[in-house]
């Protein structure tokens, strides 16, 4: 696993347990610095996706058919947001490995249908994305 790959992870973890717990995932992520290393890109992309979450699930409501955020499982709305986040706010991360990378977190950690529809719903924002930016 990339480096790269394994603060997707880790930034996934935090947002997740912020999630659930109804925690600040920020604070989470400043316990989980001083227990031990973190990659600088899991802080990026857990600031990242908590500074867009409003644009990035306004995003993934209007387009995931048939689901509202609240049916997706927790990991898969995190996958997404991360997945989304990349794809809209970093430059440095090309577009087919944001979706990728999303998928294989979804793959690794949430259902057997998650990968299809991680996959589905990225993808089509991949197509569209220079409307979500315009």
């Amino acid at each position: 696993m990339s480096t790269r790959s394994k603060a997707r992870k880790r930034a996934l973890e935090v947002l997740f347990e912020a999630e659930q717990r109804r925690g600040d995932a920020r604070a989470i992520l400043r316990r989980k610095v001083e227990e031990d290393a973190v990659n600088p890109y899991s802080a990026e992309i857990v600031d990242g996706v908590l500074t867009q979450q409003d644009r990035l699930d306004e995003i993934l409501s209007t387009y995931a058919q048939g689901w509202t955020l609240d049916r997706m499982p927790t990991v898969d709305r995190q996958a997404l947001r991360i997945g989304l986040w990349e794809l809209l706010y970093n430059d440095e991360v090309p577009d087919t490995v944001a979706v990728s990378e999303a998928v294989a977190l979804v793959k690794e950690l949430s259902t057997d249908d998650s990968p299809d529809f991680v996959n589905g719903l990225l993808g089509r924002l991949q197509r569209i994305k220079p409307t979500l930016l315009a």
